[in-house]
């Protein structure tokens, strides 16, 4: 079963996007299915999957930090997930997902489309 959820990456000069804090060096693709790879990291608890949020909310993290790193939020599709329920100021419902995939902007924008023009033109002459 597949499920929407959001996911808070680092934004790179050149666009690319990275993990927050796991795994950091690696750029991750958009459009395609990741497998969940465990990387122990020292001063982090190791929770294996992909942390995503249910909303595109995270209050106790920065967006802009003093270094210059920006933080951007990604609709994301995840398989194999688990709900690990945090604090609303840490942003409510985490799900720990085994399988990801980053949805580009351009895919959501023709994702909503297609379903504006569904609910539009095909369910309003049922």
């Amino acid at each position: 079963m597949t499920k929407i959820a959001y996911k808070l990456f680092r934004l790179r000069k050149d666009g690319s996007i990275t993990s927050l804090f796991i795994n950091k060096t690696r750029s991750l693709p958009y459009n395609e299915w990741m497998e969940y790879e465990n990387y122990p990291t020292k001063g982090f608890a190791e929770r294996p999957g992909w942390h995503c949020t249910e909303k595109p909310i995270a209050p106790h993290l920065k967006m802009v930090l003093k270094s210059g790193e920006v933080r951007v939020w990604k609709k994301v599709m995840i398989e194999d997930y688990t709900e690990f329920k945090r604090p609303e100021n840490q942003g409510g419902m985490w799900y720990l997902a085994k399988r990801m995939m980053i949805i580009s902007d351009d895919l959501d924008k023709v994702i909503i489309n297609h379903k504006e023009y569904v609910e539009k033109h095909v369910l309003n002459n049922l």
